[in-house]
């Protein structure tokens, strides 16, 4: 290829970058004179290239004749000052309006290292502005928010992650980022790659999302609730949107949500009680209305409910526990033969503390041969026993259970069964006589 031909071809890759750049862009000579003029500079001030190029500054027909003279020594005093320089013009468009730009100037060399002339690049100051904005509102998200931030990619792993979530997951920053979430979360990870999922194929949620969640941090998994926000991330240089994965701001609000739980389960067993009852007060036979007192303390509380009074014939050295109800009533019932509990059996630990003693199953799974052991239903993962007490004496032991779906047993609810435990004992030492059992 001639050299003719070399710098045709230079001269067109030049122009077609200079066109496609997104800023505005003109050069001028060392005498002032435009050389360059791109589409985005016609865009903004509606003046062509043949129209711009080869006039020697903006005097006369891109701005006042007033800021002439200020606007063309600016732009040229580039050339002598290392680095660029930035000022805020205001230009005439070609149409008589005006539009107020920030420039970029910087001095342009030649071949032999003096200054050959200045490029100005520039920008509608408003949309200038808008770009910082975006940019400051980002470092913002991902430095300072009180809120955690997280940039998933499309695979569902993090991209970015701000000082508040690193935190909320505690582990550091970088030590997050490329992990699947499934390595992050115990629980929740299912519904939180659902709702990221969802987000990159339908588009934000129209209302935040409160999720709850068991975080694996170093000092052990910890139940968190998360009031989520999604935003679906598109690049914007694309012809067409493409998804480049999801902006997901969330905040903690444990402590708030939990408060509101605890109320609404308070309210509702002291309701199940005062139904228990009025339910109770309609029975005949008071040992009938201990058996319907478990049946409303089971609903919301736990799968099964196991009524073992002592036997009142037996040595009150081998103490005996017959079973005098259960419930729900498949389970083995009211009987004379005693349950073959083994030493140190929960319930009867309770009996010897003269209170509540909680139980679980390894890992708190359904375990087959450690319910079995206890003389329990295989489907038990979670157990909790306290003591009957009535004037005085110890007359048995309630036992509730729950499956490897609940969670294991509370203080609080422990203070629940107590409190079902002392309205059953009442009934039993009613259904007993005026003299009472010879528990001991």
């Amino acid at each position: 290829m001639s050299a003719y031909g070399r710098n045709e071809t230079a001269d067109d890759l030049l122009a077609a970058l200079l066109d496609g750049m997104d800023a505005a862009l003109c050069a001028f000579d060392s005498d002032g004179v435009i050389t360059h003029w791109n589409r985005e500079a016609e865009r903004i001030l509606g003046w062509t290239a043949a129209e711009a190029v080869g006039r020697k500054g903006f005097e006369g027909w891109a701005v006042r004749a007033a800021d002439a003279h200020d606007v063309q020594d600016r732009l040229m005093a580039a050339r002598q000052v290392p680095g660029r320089q930035v000022h805020e013009f205001a230009l005439l468009t070609k149409d008589g309006g005006r539009v107020l730009v920030r420039t970029q100037s910087a001095g342009v060399p030649g071949a032999d290292g003096k200054p050959a002339g200045v490029y100005c690049a520039f920008s509608e100051v408003h949309a200038q502005i808008d770009l910082e904005r975006s940019i400051a509102l980002s470092e913002a998200l991902l430095e300072d928010a009180s809120w955690g931030v997280v940039l998933v990619d499309v695979d569902l792993r993090p991209a970015v992650v701000n000082a508040h979530a690193a935190r909320a997951f505690g582990a550091g920053r970088t030590a997050l980022l490329g992990r699947p979430l499934g390595e992050l979360l115990v629980q929740g990870v299912e519904e939180l790659e659902g709702a990221l999922q969802y987000v990159l194929a339908e588009g934000a949620p129209s209302a935040p999302v409160e999720m709850w969640v068991s975080v694996r941090t170093p000092e052990g998994v910890r139940r968190r609730c998360w009031r989520c926000g999604f935003l679906r991330l598109a690049s914007p240089l694309a012809e067409e949107p493409v998804p480049l994965g999801v902006g997901w701001l969330f905040q903690d609000v444990t402590e708030a949500r939990q408060e509101q739980l605890d109320t609404a389960q308070l309210r509702f067993r002291s309701h199940q009680l005062h139904r228990a009852g009025r339910a109770a007060a309609e029975c005949e036979d008071p040992a009938e209305a201990a058996a319907v007192r478990l049946d409303f303390a089971l609903a919301g509380f736990a799968e099964h409910a196991l009524l073992d009074v002592l036997d009142p014939t037996a040595d009150p050295e081998r103490r005996r526990l017959v079973r005098s109800a259960a419930s729900p009533p498949a389970l083995p019932g009211p009987g004379s033969i005693p349950v073959r509990y083994a030493a140190g059996h929960p319930a009867l630990q309770a009996l010897d503390r003269i209170g509540s003693v909680r139980t679980s199953a390894p890992r708190g799974e359904a375990d087959a041969e450690w319910a079995r052991a206890r003389r329990w239903p295989e489907d038990a993962a979670h157990g909790l026993c306290t003591v009957l007490r009535s004037r005085g004496r110890t007359l048995g032991a309630l036992t509730f259970l729950r499956g490897p779906s609940r969670v294991a047993f509370e203080r609080v609810d422990a203070a629940y069964a107590e409190e079902v435990a002392a309205r059953v004992a009442a009934d039993l030492d009613l259904a007993a006589g005026p003299a009472g059992p010879d528990g001991g």
